[in-house]
């Protein structure tokens, strides 16, 4: 299998290329659905976390309160820190044979600490999608409705994407127009196919 790590920081586009992908048969799994799983209630990961960071993460139907975890860790560098170690290991066991199982020449890994936990290094390509802070801000803010002032601190909380375009393979620019976006997925889809002969 043709591996591609896709990855880019928060509200970028990433999910859109990922599911353009699938559309055009790629195998594709998303490490954030990835993570949810292996967060569940009763799993190491979940009893790891809690004793981390305790009860008040857990919310009243017993299941993790992402909100308020989120919120810890994006005012805490260390906290951020100690949450991936938890977690990145988990998801990284994961990943690749959900792909294989999908049975297709290529392969999509979608993952916003793609290159934090060290997964790009299985991959053969590296696709960044990326974003202009206040696209993101925007988009954090009216799509998903968190609260202006913690949609700014998530985006200055994570690494500069400079870091991520330095590594990668491929950029998509994503500022707004879906068609430019879905015509460079194209482009590199059928490059991509051409070269594994697919």
């Amino acid at each position: 299998m043709y591996l591609l790590g896709l990855t880019g920081n928060i509200a970028t586009g990433k999910s859109l290329v990922r599911q353009a992908l699938a559309e055009r048969g790629a195998a594709t799994v998303d490490a954030d659905a990835l993570a949810h799983e292996v967060m569940r209630p009763g799993t190491d990961v979940f009893r790891r976390i809690v004793d981390r960071f305790g009860p008040a993460v857990v919310g009243p139907e017993g299941t993790l309160d992402r909100a308020r975890l989120r919120g810890l860790v994006f005012q805490d560098a260390r906290a951020l820190q100690d949450l991936e170690r938890i977690v990145h290991p988990a998801v990284g066991a994961l990943w690749r044979p959900r792909l294989e199982a999908q049975g297709r020449p290529v392969g999509v890994v979608e993952a916003i600490k793609l290159i934090e936990a060290g997964y790009h290094r299985e991959c053969d390509e590296l696709w960044v999608v990326t974003a202009r802070p206040e696209v993101q801000w925007a988009r954090l803010v009216k799509v998903r409705g968190l609260a202006e002032e913690e949609a700014w601190r998530i985006i200055q909380a994570q690494p500069p994407q400079a870091e991520k375009v330095a590594l990668a393979d491929v950029v998509f620019p994503n500022d707004g127009d879906l068609a430019d976006l879905l015509a460079q997925v194209e482009r590199e889809w059928q490059r991509v196919r051409t070269l594994v002969g697919a």
